[in-house]
């Protein structure tokens, strides 16, 4: 299935995924692509979210923002989207979101070449569909995009990682502002991401959280700061009211630019499975990550320096949003093989 037009300059659009976390996933296979397409001006097309978090990205030369819940929203504001990507006189088009929407707005964009997984019913769309096979779907994520390129003739690279980029100035902001809230620039920062955007099923409990920060930050003299979305200020607030040593409470209170920074500067993250697990991987921040109903094979954190701490039990993963059985695969989980995990993991990165 190799292209003999990888190598030619030329328009390529990237179709970006929807979340956080999958859009870190694919910063692998944006390296691939560019490596593979030097000459090539890539612009990634992606939802708000993801367009702030890949930006300053160097393997993307242009970002077009999709908001389908501003400007493009319903029929008339897919066609408005196809509309500005038909002026950007894109040859071809990659498509790492599965939906049969992506499929849809390329092909009402008219780019002669649009490839992607044969995923949604979106075969006769594509004019390259790579067929998804059991094997491909039980891959974790990093490496299901990784394998759409080398259906497409792109080369795996030889030591692929995860990649994002904040500047200087945004990693100056964030220390500036944690010393302002009683962390000291040459402090050790421990960072807690109690929440999860997926459900309630996939988030381990506020005061075995607060216990487990209260533990590690005076073993290790650090500073703890708790961070989510604005609907998980309410977890961390419930955290904050737990600890005995006063954390900052950054939930709430950060862009996705400015979790980037936080991440980038934190010693050590714990964390359920989520997005900010994603980002503090890429950044190479050592990390304890509590797993239950999601699979750790697929979307553990692509990184040598994570622990997974999770139990088993006969029902997970099970995918589900909210618990129907007690939540046994997190009540198993407890402080002291949260804590034992982070020293080990401590102990190697020193």
């Amino acid at each position: 299935m190799g292209s003999p037009t990888w190598n030619s300059p030329g328009a390529l659009l990237v179709r970006g995924v929807n979340w956080l976390g999958d859009a870190v996933l694919t910063t692998p296979s944006l390296g691939a692509l560019r490596a593979a397409c030097p000459q090539a001006r890539i612009t990634l097309v992606a939802r708000p979210l993801v367009a702030e978090l890949l930006g300053h990205h160097p393997d993307i030369d242009g970002i077009l923002v999709y908001d389908k819940g501003g400007r493009h929203a319903g029929a008339l504001g897919m066609l408005r989207m196809a509309g500005e990507l038909r002026r950007g006189g894109f040859d071809r088009a990659l498509l790492l979101q599965n939906a049969i929407d992506a499929a849809l707005l390329t092909f009402l964009a008219g780019i002669p070449e649009r490839m992607g997984y044969a995923t949604d019913a979106r075969r006769i769309l594509l004019s390259r569909p790579v067929p998804v096979t059991e094997e491909i779907l039980s891959l974790h994520h990093a490496e299901y995009y990784l394998r759409l390129l080398a259906q497409l003739g792109i080369p795996r690279p030889e030591n692929p990682a995860l990649s994002l980029r904040v500047t200087e100035d945004e990693r100056a902001s964030m220390r500036s502002r944690l010393a302002s809230l009683g962390v000291p620039e040459e402090s050790r920062i421990l960072g807690i991401n109690p929440g999860a955007t997926f459900g309630s099923a996939k988030r381990w409990f506020p005061e075995r959280f607060a216990k487990v920060a209260d533990t590690l930050s005076e073993e290790w003299d650090a500073g703890v700061v708790l961070m989510g979305s604005v609907p998980e200020m309410p977890l961390s607030a419930e955290i904050e009211a737990a600890m005995a040593r006063k954390p900052v409470n950054l939930a709430g209170r950060t862009t996705v630019r400015e979790l980037m920074a936080l991440l980038a500067s934190c010693s050590f993250l714990v964390t359920n499975d989520s997005g900010p697990m994603h980002i503090g991987a890429a950044f190479g921040v050592p990390l304890v990550a509590i797993f239950g109903p999601t699979d750790w094979r697929k979307t553990s954190p692509w990184t040598e320096k994570a622990r997974i701490v999770r139990v088993e039990v006969d029902c997970s993963p099970c995918h589900l949003r909210e618990c129907d059985r007690g939540h046994e695969c997190m009540l198993g989980v407890t402080t002291e093989m949260v804590c034992a995990a982070a020293r080990e993991l401590m102990a190697e990165a020193r």
